[in-house]
């Protein structure tokens, strides 16, 4: 795949970032990509996801047997494939249980009753750690770097998609935040081991926690060593 920055002036693609990245994640494989600031790590994550702010210029993308390079965001998350972001947003007005909410309604068609979900929520805010007003608070706001990863790791728990892409969940966490989002992301993969896992960070102390399968190096755009 070839990705490159959507030109604000509508003059078309600009240089690409992403230059022929091949990538194959299996049912139940957790792949890591590793590489220096600049080299595209992020950019893979958000293209995969749709973001207005790339373009894939050429080859696709497919999952689960679909070529979904023409689907919008949505239709993706749907479709099962969820990010979570390196700096996740605020959304302020909106809480924690509301956009959860929401969004199993979207990815699944299931309206479950505010408490009805409060109840899955406080079993996974429990395993991380998270105290039990968390959900009532608007979406990221105010939340620490920490709360913010684990946050996400609730929502990925609670959405059980068929691909995880992580950019660099990893990132502002100290070693005991650390452990507690990896120990999250572990029982998540318990509970469905057949969920796929893009991981993309910096640091080596996440893949001790987690023990992909594959790594991979990104440099200039470009997949240039895998390993297993």
């Amino acid at each position: 795949m070839w990705a490159a920055p959507t030109d604000p002036l509508g003059d078309g693609p600009t240089e690409p970032i992403l230059r022929g990245v091949d990538l194959h994640v299996e049912a139940g494989e957790v792949h890591a990509i590793m590489g220096p600031n600049g080299s595209g790590k992020s950019t893979l994550a958000t293209s995969l996801m749709a973001s207005p702010e790339y373009v894939v210029t050429a080859g696709s993308i497919h999952f689960r047997g679909d070529d979904v390079t023409a689907w919008p965001t949505d239709e993706r998350a749907k479709a099962g494939m969820f990010l979570a972001f390196q700096y996740p947003q605020e959304i302020p007005g909106v809480s924690s249980i509301q956009f959860l909410r929401q969004a199993l309604s979207a990815r699944k068609g299931l309206d479950l009753s505010v408490l009805e979900l409060r109840v899955a929520a406080m079993e996974w805010m429990e395993r991380l750690g998270m105290d039990s007003s968390f959900v009532d608070r608007y979406l990221n706001e105010g939340f620490s770097g920490g709360e913010k990863k684990r946050n996400e790791i609730m929502q990925l728990a609670i959405l059980e998609p068929t691909l995880a892409i992580l950019d660099e969940t990893d990132s502002g966490l100290d070693i005991d935040a650390l452990r507690i989002v990896a120990k999250g992301l572990h029982e998540v993969r318990a509970d469905r081991p057949e969920m796929g896992v893009l991981l993309i960070t910096h640091y080596q102390r996440l893949l001790d926690e987690l023990a992909p399968d594959h790594i991979h190096v990104m440099i200039g755009g470009q997949i240039v060593a895998s390993g297993g």
